[in-house]
């Protein structure tokens, strides 16, 4: 049996000499409501990349992390590196679920790391961010030394790469001297844990290590180690971390603040080779991956890199020696050459893919091989579990090992193929189709590989009445500018492709380096039900149709006439009418949190028959608060109180019990709602109902589970209180309490994407988008008495963008669902069939179940 490989000895240093954030060169931070994240706890350490700060940092502070002066400097100039600190120790934590693995236990890092910086003078630390738990996140930096000057001039030639890649391939002075930025990503599946440890063990050998290549490798390479990029489950032994999240299913939302960091750490290193380090698939299974592949990407140059960099580290774990018969291990799979479909890079939502966006044209998931957690973890013996994470940091190791071999030896290459990415980007050069001419050396390339898509030559975010809301436009430019998509402001009116435009409208032009990022985060998607039987995940995901603004594509034209200059933050928003009562729309979170603030305050507010609130006049002060809170607009009603009363349906405050998804969850806190989550095991347990007034259930709730007394309690609740239920286990309860009578019909639990709706208007959906998310869709027919359609599904084929086939027996695909209620009412209950909240992500339907919310209690 292996050991595993043994502790570092943890060294105290001396003296801090405190370590340096790179100054970043264009993004900005999220616009993110303050009503969760962070909230409370103090010491959150600044992000790698912080002192990018938008131009507009006032409306971002309330959520921009916090110096921790104990593991991080002050802003201070420029230096080179090593960039050396001390890192203060976490408590030690005997139930830290890593131990009785043998590996590293999260408090054991920090001092880890104090001593490997020691070991020369090749080895950084930074604090690149913190998690949703409070814990740090370890970036650590291996290279040769630099002089300031020196690392001044590699970030310079960074910036030449993406900002003029035509100068860059020019270069010699590049291609003589700039370092090949390599990233490991380790433990974002919290359970699956020895990425980590392989990354220390390697860390250590590159920190004194005195052959030929390793010198090499570090005076012509950066190697940057995201430690552990999800410690809260690595505590746990959970796949999420403590926000619920599966992280590796965050990238284009970026909810969380560990998804954030590592976006970060992607635009500031702007990495070319990178693995993400996962568990456990045996054997070793090694992307690049089956069909669909990601239409945005310039993939002859990702599958060129990717295959070769799999057949090296395929190489080097099957040279492991390990064999099934006498370890349990069995030899490497590459899924593009092994398998038929059903490992698809088609999403940009998991890590690999959503580098390549920012130039990663060799990105990886890797998949160890023995597996150590859920079942596993509580049935085996611990000397089998130890011998089972010795094995897989070994293959970790290999992995790894093989890829700086290949960053080392194709040093030219990989560069070469970066900047080409950003050029085509730049220059809006056409995509390469893959083929056996265009990628040689890699076998089996056939139709079913190529995808390519049309890129439009720019995209609109109107300004003025073409908006449908001004505080989306600005969220999701403000999103774009995070994520590194470059956004203009025109400084005056204009037409484009024969349709005119208000000055203030945000131009993204797709003539930009990263276009294949601003593509798949605002474009529609495509339907590729008929292109493959089964997807790995998700399949659609756009914000130009979910997240609640209005975007135009632009198809053709140039953009020379617009005026415009680019910006660093969306324009505020915010606004209060300075006379009369107020009207807050609520057709975003943000103007559902800031209606919740007010019904906390005990302000009187009352809902109109289009959904929008009216705030009283003497409430304007507060209002102006909540204007520069939240980015929202206070707008005069036209209307003043009269002693008969004032128009529409009062509100009130109101407690939500959940029995929802962790995603759900943190959706409905971020729209202020005061929640307080519940299980069929909360109920049986005994739960106070007097601290409720309304109920919304999507999972873990099931009525049958229930014990006599806990359904009891409920049922009275529902009867003189509110119901909004989601999806089937929503529908079977309101079944099961006889609320509305409606008959859900399941569509093929496999189904997502975005599909057309139509509103029908009302508190509920008045205003809301014309297109909507699913995943395994429901529809309600056969409705009965006081039911009305809120939301029906378009006629026909309703869906945009996604993977959405019929049963084997022909039910269930989309066809089916077409033209049948989505979303229905009655008195004191809602049920959706789509999925308006799903991990955070569909922002512009938000306002659908806050509306519901608030209005069925």
């Amino acid at each position: 049996m292996r050991l595993p490989r043994p502790v570092l000895i943890a060294t105290v240093l001396t003296a801090a000499t405190g370590s340096l954030l790179l100054a970043p060169h264009s993004a900005t931070a999220d616009r993110e409501p303050p009503v969760r994240e962070g909230a409370g706890r103090e010491g959150t350490d600044q992000p790698t990349g912080a002192a990018r700060a938008p131009a507009n940092a006032a409306r971002n502070a309330l959520t921009s992390p916090v110096t921790d002066l104990s593991d991080s400097a002050l802003a201070a100039p420029r230096r080179g590196y090593p960039r050396e600190q001390v890192l203060s120790p976490d408590p030690e934590n005997p139930a830290d679920k890593s131990i009785k693995l043998g590996l590293t236990p999260y408090h054991a890092i920090a001092p880890k790391l104090n001593a490997l910086q020691l070991l020369g003078d090749r080895v950084s630390v930074e604090v690149a961010g913190r998690s949703a738990g409070g814990h740090r996140l370890y970036l650590v930096t291996v290279t040769a030394p630099e002089s300031a000057r020196q690392t001044l001039d590699q970030e310079r030639m960074r910036e030449l790469i993406e900002n003029a890649p035509q100068a860059a391939a020019k270069d010699p002075a590049l291609k003589a001297s700039y370092k090949t930025p390599v990233f490991f990503d380790n433990n974002i599946h919290g359970n699956e844990w020895e990425g980590t440890d392989a990354a220390l063990g390697l860390i250590e050998r590159l920190a004194s290590a005195k052959d030929a290549e390793t010198t090499d490798l570090l005076a012509h390479s950066r190697l940057y180690f995201n430690i552990t990029a999800n410690p809260d489950g690595r505590i746990a032994g959970t796949r999420a971390n403590a926000n619920g999240f599966d992280l590796n299913r965050d990238f284009i939302t970026a909810s969380q603040p560990e998804a954030r960091a590592i976006r970060q750490i992607a635009i500031d290193k702007q990495p070319a080779v990178m693995l993400d380090l996962h568990g456990y698939v045996n054997g070793t299974l090694i992307e690049p991956t089956t069909p669909p592949h990601g239409e945005n990407y310039e993939y002859d140059l990702f599958l060129k890199n990717t295959y070769a960099n799999a057949l090296g580290m395929e190489a080097a774990v099957n040279g492991l020696g390990y064999t099934p018969a006498k370890d349990g291990v069995e030899p490497v799979q590459i899924p593009f050459r092994d398998q038929q479909e059903g490992w698809d890079d088609w999403p940009p939502i998991f890590t690999p893919q959503y580098q390549a966006f920012h130039g990663a044209v060799a990105a990886h998931t890797v998949e160890i091989p023995l597996a150590v957690n859920n079942s596993e973890y509580d049935t085996l013996p611990v000397a089998e579990l130890r011998r089972r994470s010795a094995i897989n940091v070994d293959v970790a190791d290999a992995a790894m090992r093989a890829t700086l071999t290949y960053a080392r030896t194709h040093r030219a290459s990989i560069i070469a193929d970066q900047i080409e990415v950003f050029r085509r980007g730049a220059t809006g050069a056409a995509q390469v189709p893959v083929s056996a001419e265009t990628v040689p050396g890699v076998p089996g390339i056939g139709p079913e590989d190529v995808y390519t898509t049309d890129f439009p030559r720019a995209y609109v975010i109107p300004a003025g009445g073409a908006q449908r809301s001004a505080t989306a436009a600005a969220r999701l430019v403000d999103h774009l500018l995070a994520n590194d998509v470059r956004v203009t402001r025109a400084t005056r009116g204009f037409r484009l492709a024969g349709r005119s435009y208000a000055k203030g409208s945000y131009v993204v032009d797709l003539h930009q380096p990263k276009r294949g990022l601003a593509n798949v985060m605002l474009a529609d998607g495509r339907d590729i039900s008929d292109k493959v039987s089964v997807m790995y995940d998700i399949s659609g995901w756009s914000l130009g149709r979910l997240w609640g603004a209005t975007v135009v594509p632009v198809r053709s034209g140039g953009l020379s006439a617009v005026a415009a200059r680019r910006v660093e933050a969306a324009a505020r928003v915010g606004y209060v009418a300075p006379r009369g009562d107020l009207r807050l729309r609520l057709d975003t979170p943000q103007e559902i949190a800031a209606l919740n603030s007010l019904l906390e305050q005990g302000v009187s507010v009352r809902q109109l028959a289009d959904g929008s609130a009216v705030v009283p006049g003497s409430a304007r002060a507060r209002a102006a608060a909540l204007a520069r809170t939240y980015d929202v607009a206070f707008d005069a009603t036209g209307q003043t109180r009269t002693t008969g009363g004032s128009p529409g349906t009062p509100l009130h405050r109101v407690r939500v019990a959940a029995a929802v998804t962790p995603g759900e969850l943190f959706a409905l806190r971020e729209m202020n709602f005061d929640v307080v989550p519940v299980s069929t095991a909360v109920l049986n347990a005994g739960f106070d109902w007097s601290a409720a007034d309304v109920l919304f259930v999507s999972s873990g709730l099931d009525h049958a589970r229930l014990n006599a007394g806990a359904q009891a309690a409920l049922d009275a609740f529902l009867h003189t209180h509110g119901l909004v239920g989601r999806g089937t286990v929503g529908a079977a309860l309101n079944s099961a309490a006889g609320l509305l009578a409606v008959r859900p019909v399941e569509g093929n639990g496999d189904a997502n994407g975005v599909v057309r709706v139509v509103n029908s208007g009302g508190p509920l959906t008045a205003n809301a988008p014309d297109h909507a998310f699913v995943y395994a869709p429901v529809w309600f027919t056969d409705l009965g008495p006081g039911v009305r359609v809120e939301q029906a599904y378009a006629p026909g084929d309703p869906l945009v963008s996604g993977h959405w086939r019929p049963l084997a027996d022909g039910t269930g695909g989309p066809t089916a669902a077409g033209g049948r209620a989505a979303v229905v009412s009655g008195p004191h209950a809602v049920l959706f069939g789509t999925e308006p909240l799903f991990r955070d992500h569909p922002k512009g339907e938000f306002p659908q179940v806050g509306r519901a919310l608030l209005t069925v209690s």
